[in-house]
């Protein structure tokens, strides 16, 4: 409630002031976006003492100051404090708007770029002269603690100064572009949330800026801006600056907080640039230290004899000059059709570490409601990353830029998760970020990006494999577990993904098969598609059930793991067909006439022994029902409709964490258990034999335990007590072994 009411106060007070309504909604609208207990909490806690103590006492004087700037005496140069309402915005970005220093680099070099931009269209709309040539130079002096970002772009005036970076939220950008009104195609800026230079203080206690203006009303004057955070002074620069030679350009200058010393390294730096800049249009030059080796006269040689030369040795010199650290070009931003794949390959490998050659290449451009272009790899090799999980987070690398400034590689709903493994880029001209440019809001925009991203990797997928089968089996080899993930997680794209999904079968050999390729297969009058689950091909080859299949020359799709099974559960129908699983009760492959009266026999003549079984297996089995799905096996363990199979009921108790928990699912897995009996079978007579003539005996015991325990191990299903069944199985060799014996004795006899 404190805090609460402390909001309330906050904006009561600023009503009452009457501040510009801009200002007001940009103060609400940050409490709001941040949330009350976070920005007030900011302000209270986690702001250094220095600007708490400040605000406290501004906050007073505040309240008597006029709604814009107090200005200082003209002959002195002129001193502003920032407004009420900005101080505590103030706040909020230094504290919490940004969550990695890093990006303070990001974005004033993106701020330089666009003032390049500007000039360069101003030069070619209002000048006849070409546009002179553009860089951006980044310099540290660790003597003075400083880092210096200058460029020699469309500079800005003195209002300019004081309206752009004594307002926070103005961004000339955004005011350029408006200007310009139907002709906003025509350029490329960003920067348009007017919070991008106060992430300077992130890492600054001063910051100065020396700008001179190239429009055609500047007075030729530099002006120079300077503040520590909490007003800001704006005189007539007492030095001149050159600009590299130009005739307009600014240079911010940072004086760097004591906790933030590392940005002076130039290693820091040029990783910096490398991650966040590398395909800004304008060169990127930095002040770099450099190591070069002179030779000299090695005085603890001896000397030379004569003839000889003297012998030298290498010492090291460290030297400083401008390197540029964006040489890579924007390769998406060509066109597809000029671009060949070796450039395609080094863009890879270099932008993504990568070691292996791309299996396939995607580059495309979509214009209209929203305009973005994009470059999507598919490696051929799993990258490391996603070896041990295989949706890792730092297995992401589709790279999202903004005009060529990247912005981030982790956006989890740029490309669904099924598309991990891809590596790629997406430069858009529109997406809406937050101010801060990490987080990426939803919008109708990145909805279109995400679906024209994945329907032209789905085209380029199924490109291959029509035209290349080679290449598509090593994609799947490597990727089809994804796709399978995708077809039961991500319901926009289950349908289109059952066309790529394959499986083994009884018939593909030692290669996998599609649903397209099964039901161009298909027997004739064959409505359904079979399958059997099994731990790995053989489990599911030697499957009672699949005798039946085998005599009626029925093709059977192998599931042999616990996705495949989740798949096929997902997939439920394809092309009108439906998929049956041939170990479920219920199955119907098709019986005739003669073939349903047999049955029909069968089951009233067994129907006294499938009672007597369930009675003696008691709750091991759901029931005992008589079979007409097998040939040679003499009786099976089946699911009902909504059963699992061992192999997913396994997995399933995999994933339980509590004893309880196991024993409660292992009764239930249990309970669902069907065994079917083949009445045509040997054994099965002569156990109905023996429940007549002696059901209580021990060796009919064991003859229905055999029965069922023999039925569990080759469904896959595992046995309460291989003890005892090791104890049945011996007894029974023994018996074999007797017999055996008494046939010799009586032949010796004979």
């Amino acid at each position: 409630m404190a805090v609460r009411q402390a909001a309330m106060n906050a904006r009561a007070h600023i009503e009452k002031r009457r501040s510009s309504s801009f200002l007001v909604s940009v103060v609400i609208g940050f409490v709001a976006y941040f949330g009350v207990p976070v920005a007030f909490s900011v302000l209270g806690r986690s702001a250094p003492t220095s600007l708490r103590s400040h605000s406290s006492r501004q906050l007073h004087s505040f309240r008597h100051a006029e709604a814009d700037v107090a200005q200082a005496p003209a002959e002195v140069g002129e001193e502003f404090e920032f407004q009420a309402e900005v101080g505590r915005v103030m706040d909020i970005i230094v504290n919490s708007l940004y969550s990695n220093k890093d990006v303070f680099l990001r974005e004033l070099v993106s701020n330089a770029a666009d003032a390049c931009d500007k000039k360069r269209f101003l030069a070619l709309t209002e000048s006849d002269a070409p546009p002179e040539p553009m860089k951006l130079r980044i310099s540290a002096d660790k003597e003075a603690r400083t880092l210096t970002i200058e460029d020699n772009g469309v500079g800005m005036l003195k209002e300019e100064l004081k309206e752009n970076l004594g307002r926070i939220a103005r961004s000339g950008t955004a005011n350029f572009v408006k200007e310009l009104g139907s002709g906003q195609a025509d350029v490329s800026l960003i920067g348009q949330f007017g919070v991008g230079f106060y992430s300077a203080f992130l890492v600054a206690n001063k910051v100065e800026v020396m700008s001179k203006s190239f429009k055609s009303e500047s007075d030729g004057k530099t002006y120079k801006w300077s503040s520590t955070g909490h007003s800001y002074r704006l005189d007539e620069a007492s030095e001149e600056v050159d600009f590299f030679g130009q005739q307009s350009g600014t240079r911010i200058v940072l004086h760097l907080k004591e906790e933030a010393q590392e940005y002076l390294d130039s290693g820091k730096l040029s990783d910096l640039l490398k991650k966040y800049s590398e395909f800004i249009t304008f060169p990127i030059e930095l002040y770099n230290e450099k190591v070069q080796y002179d030779q000299v006269p090695d005085e603890s040689a001896p000397p030379p004899k004569e003839g000889e030369k003297q012998k030298m040795k290498s010492v090291p010199r460290s030297v400083y000059e401008w390197e540029i650290m964006n040489k890579m070009k924007p390769i998406w931003l060509r066109n597809p059709e000029v671009v060949n794949q070796s450039e395609y390959t080094e863009f890879y490998k270099t932008t993504f570490k990568a070691f292996d050659e791309p299996l396939t290449t995607t580059h495309f451009k979509v214009e209209g409601q929203i305009e973005f272009r994009a470059l999507v790899f598919i490696p051929s090799t799993m990258p490391f990353e996603l070896t041990r999980d295989m949706f890792s987070p730092e297995g992401r690398a589709m790279r999202l830029y903004v005009k060529r400034v990247f912005i981030n590689d982790k956006f989890e709903d740029l490309v669904p998760r099924w598309l991990t493994f891809a590596r790629g880029v997406v430069d858009s001209e529109d997406l809406p970020l937050n101010v801060g440019r990490e987080i990426l809001q939803k919008s109708r925009t990145l909805k279109i990006i995400r679906k024209r991203v994945v329907r032209k990797v789905l085209d380029t997928i199924d490109d291959l494999r029509e035209k290349d089968p080679t290449k598509f089996e090593q994609f799947w080899s490597s990727y089809g577990k994804y796709f399978k993930v995708g077809l039961v997680e991500d319901l926009d794209y289950k349908d289109e993904l059952k066309r790529f999904v394959r499986f083994w079968s009884s018939k593909s050999g030692d290669n996998q098969t599609s649903l397209d390729e099964y039901i161009s297969r298909m027997k004739e009058g064959q409505d359904k598609i079979y399958f059997v689950t099994g731990e790995g091909r053989r489990a599911a080859e030697i499957a009672p059930a699949m005798e039946k299949m085998r005599q009626k020359d029925y093709e059977v799709l192998y599931m042999v793991d616990p996705l495949d099974e989740i798949c096929s559960q997902s997939i439920v129908d394809y092309d009108g067909k439906k998929l049956v699983d041939i170990n479920k009760a219920g199955l119907d492959i098709g019986k005739s006439e003669d073939e349903k009266k047999e049955m029909e026999e069968q089951i009233k003549e067994y129907e006294t022994l499938a009672t007597w079984l369930k009675k003696q297996l008691g709750e091991r089995v759901q029931k005992v029902q008589i079979s007409d799905r097998l040939v040679d096996s003499m009786a099976t363990l089946v699911q009902g409709e909504w059963g699992m199979s061992p192999m997913m009921q396994r997995y399933m108790k995999s994933q339980t964490t509590s004893s309880a928990s196991d024993s409660a699912f292992a009764i239930g897995s249990r309970n669902q258990a069907i065994l079917e009996i083949n009445p045509s079978h040997g054994v099965i007579k002569a156990l109905k034999n023996a429940m007549e003539t002696n059901p209580d005996g021990p060796e009919t015991e064991d003859m229905v335990m055999m029965v069922y325990e023999t039925a569990a191990l080759i469904g896959g299903y595992t046995i309460e007590d291989p003890g005892d069944f090791a104890k049945r199985v011996t007894k029974l060799m023994e018996a074999q072994a007797a017999d055996a014996a008494g046939s010799m004795d009586a032949e010796v006899i004979a």
